[in-house]
């Protein structure tokens, strides 16, 4: 074998090493590429998932605080329509006259009349208009005495110092209850769905 020969078959084993080597190289090169491609892949697909879930959260919540302020205006709304039928309510009380709202104090005296003691001396207190009609219903009650203005719709409000008793039946304080009584009711009637 001639040195030329051994230095031929050098090169050759040389060089199917190198193309060994080579080849090598390609598969790893297309490997890392294949995993860096589906790593990617994976990292694109989780972010849209998560870019999907970040939108279906904000959608919700956009929604959640629509839905929120559209209770809150259909409260307001309601709220709106009891206080003006409350003050219309009241409107129309404060407009009674004659033998209806005549009717009416004197029950309310009566019923005061039951808090206090036989022998009491009580001091009764109404609205300015009403002063004349409480006076008159209040002579077959000795011992009472209409003792001047009081801010209200109309009815009474009674004291005496002896017993130290106040009693506020005013229509006023009438209607405070019997709204608070029947406020369920009546908004249920005025916003059946």
């Amino acid at each position: 074998m001639s040195l030329e020969t051994v230095a031929e078959d050098i090169r050759e084993e040389a060089r199917a090493r190198a193309r060994d080597i080579e080849a090598d190289a390609d598969e790893r090169v297309d490997a890392i590429i294949a995993e860096a491609e589906a790593d990617a892949a994976e990292i694109r697909s989780d972010r849209e998932h998560e870019v999907e879930r970040e939108i279906a959260q904000e959608r919700e919540q956009k929604l959640s605080s629509a839905n929120l302020e559209a209770k809150q205006k259909r409260l307001e709304a309601r709220r709106d329509v009891l206080e003006d039928v409350h003050e219309r309510v009241e409107a129309e009380i404060a407009a009674l006259d004659g033998e209806r709202r005549e009717e009416l104090t004197d029950e309310l005296i009566a019923a005061t009349a039951e808090e206090f003691d036989e022998n009491a001396s009580v001091q009764v207190y109404g609205r300015a208009d009403d002063e004349a009609l409480i006076a008159a219903l209040l002579e077959p009650y000795a011992g009472y005495e209409y003792a001047g203005e009081y801010d209200c719709l109309g009815g009474v409000v009674a004291e005496s110092e002896s017993s130290r008793v106040r009693v506020n039946n005013t229509f006023d304080s009438v209607l405070d209850d019997v709204w608070e009584d029947n406020l369920k009711e009546a908004s249920t009637r005025l916003f059946e769905q």
